[in-house]
């Protein structure tokens, strides 16, 4: 399942604030804006492990197991906060405002190996992204 923390700054002065967001093996970073509304995701990955960072504006995170669809968890996201999505996890963004994130994963995005990694389920009504293999439910 999925897990939410909060990041705080590490340390503060004068200056202005430093975060430590994420400390760990990246291969691909993305600066993604979404618009109050919207529904990203509704995919699992294989083997992606994937991280969202909330920079800005709000949103709801749904996810379950692979094995046990039906057993839904919702989580409240707000900036700061870092979700981690581990593998075989069906996970799903509703933004609630206008929001920017940092999506981080462990496969690169180059030569399809995310896009063969992550598979279409959905768990929320929303968007489905018709390129990728489609998941039962």
């Amino acid at each position: 399942m999925e897990k939410v923390m909060h990041i705080g700054p590490h340390f503060t002065d004068e200056r202005g604030d430093i975060t430590n967001v994420f400390e760990g093996e990246i291969q691909h970073v993305a600066l993604i804006t979404s618009k109050a509304g919207t529904v990203r995701a509704n995919h699992y990955h294989k083997n992606i492990y994937q991280y969202i960072y909330l920079i800005s504006g709000e949103l709801e995170t749904y996810c379950c197991d692979i094995k046990h669809p039906e057993k839904v968890q919702k989580l409240r996201v707000l900036p700061g906060d870092l979700i981690n999505t581990p593998p075989m996890t069906v996970h799903a963004q509703k933004f609630l405002k206008d929001s920017v994130f940092l999506a981080l994963s462990t496969f690169k995005r180059s030569n399809k190996r995310y896009e063969d990694d992550t598979i279409a389920f959905k768990i929320i009504e929303g968007y489905i992204n018709p390129e990728l293999q489609q998941g039962n439910r």
